[in-house]
């Protein structure tokens, strides 16, 4: 018996962690603020809305493939068995539809955005794509990821303005800097996993201890770089706020993980992160709309 339409969604919602989206959609909303503020562009719903599908599609695509690409490997990882695909709850035939179905929804909407972004929908597809077969030959898959995420805010900017800028591409690689150290965070819990499988993450390469100090300067780049945004887009007193909030949950949550004790990491990893994205974003925007 097939089941329900509404239950195969949410299979697949849950095959792609819809409720990551909540790391790289805040970014989007403040670049597309920042083309707004910038432009003197009125709001408009269409655009957003665009934007919004934009991101939905890209990251359904990125994360399908990432579980397709890696069916094999998660069946054999213990922390991964119970994923939809090697749990039998999704075919892998039918991922790999819902990643090309994706693809070309992606690129059809950034067609209606502006002829920039269309024509560069193809390049973004091909880094968040690519993302996933990284761990197979570099052990810098974490920084790939971070450039996959980093896409949002100027892509967001892009979608509104049809031009790159130098503000919004700081935020890119705020995003870079950031998620490339909360994915080696993540990283730490497949590490001896990894080894025996020979694939390639920081984690394996530096071994813990260094994995943690190159997350937490990787952090601290990215705390620098919104403390540099601020000064270069002569922010008021709630980008100020928003940035303190971002920068003190960024260190905070590497006095979760340590060494000899990852069992908060998914913690330090989800919550977080998710909590700092949010709240800067919803602070920067304020800030850029009561000004």
């Amino acid at each position: 018996m097939s089941k329900p339409v509404f239950q195969r969604i949410s299979d697949f919602f849950s095959l792609v962690k819809i409720a990551h989206t909540i790391f790289s959609l805040p970014f989007a909303l403040i670049g597309f603020s920042l083309a707004l503020r910038q432009t003197g562009e009125p709001f408009s719903f269409r655009p957003l809305a665009l934007i919004l599908l934009c991101v939905f599609f890209a990251r359904n695509a990125a994360m399908g493939f990432n579980r397709y690409a890696d069916r094999d490997i998660d069946k054999i990882n213990p922390r991964t068995t119970l994923r939809e695909i090697p749990n039998n709850v999704i075919k892998p035939s039918s991922a790999l539809v819902f990643v090309i179905i994706n693809a070309i929804l992606f690129i059809a909407t950034s067609y209606f955005l502006n002829e920039l972004c269309f024509i560069l929908s193809p390049v973004a597809l091909i880094v968040v794509l690519g993302y996933s077969l990284t761990k197979r030959f570099t052990s810098l898959s974490h920084l790939v990821l971070g450039l996959g995420l980093a896409l949002a805010p100027i892509g967001a900017y892009m979608a509104v303005t049809a031009r790159f800028d130098f503000l919004p591409l700081i935020y890119s690689f705020v995003v870079i800097f950031w998620v490339s150290g909360f994915d080696i965070l993540y990283a730490l819990q497949d590490i001896e996993f990894d080894k025996s499988q020979k694939l390639r993450s920081l984690p394996v390469a530096l071994g813990k201890q260094n994995a943690l100090i190159l997350s937490a300067a990787l952090h601290l780049f990215a705390i620098a770089l919104v403390i540099a945004a601020g000064f270069t887009g002569h922010f008021g007193y709630l980008y100020w706020i928003g940035s303190a909030i971002f920068s003190t949950l960024l260190i905070y949550e590497h006095f979760l993980v340590k060494p000899t004790d990852i069992s908060r990491v998914n913690l330090a990893f989800a919550t977080m992160n998710g909590m700092a994205s949010v709240l800067f974003a919803g602070f920067v925007i304020a800030d850029l709309y009561l000004k």
